[in-house]
């Protein structure tokens, strides 16, 4: 369970956060704002060093499961099927998770679609790394 490349699994969880920097500031920051409702000032008055931390220890945990999961079933994988795996598990485990969350809470298709965008992207940036640090 714990025999895995620590290496990876550290990178991958860094790029997964690199991925969410890019998507949640300038690429779709605007946009997720507005689709859940927060102005720049509130956003300002999080405690911004508990979300950021929290969420590296998500992106650890994420990577950790991905790089046990690799040990386990994907020994003789590709570099391009070990990505097709991470992206499989946003595709089949995160966003499905998430629309039935935002159907229930009515949450707006634009929120949908950017959080499921970012977990995509998220995923194949950490199996690129696991897949690259094989």
């Amino acid at each position: 369970m714990f025999d895995v490349n620590w290496l990876a699994v550290v990178l991958g969880a860094a790029a997964g956060f690199f991925v969410g920097g890019l998507w949640y500031g300038p690429i779709m920051g605007k946009r997720w704002m507005g689709a859940v409702g927060l102005t720049e000032e509130q956003i300002k008055e999080g405690n911004m060093g508990l979300i950021y931390g929290l969420t590296f220890v998500f992106s650890l945990i994420a990577s950790w499961v991905l790089a046990h999961t690799y040990a386990s079933y994907g020994y003789d994988m590709s570099f391009g099927a070990k990505v097709m795996l991470a992206w499989g598990v946003a595709a089949g485990f995160i966003v499905p998770a998430l629309g039935t969350n935002y159907l229930f809470s009515q949450k707006g298709k634009a929120l949908f679609f950017i959080d499921a965008g970012y977990w995509m992207l998220f995923y194949i940036a950490m199996g690129s790394v696991h897949a690259w640090l094989g």
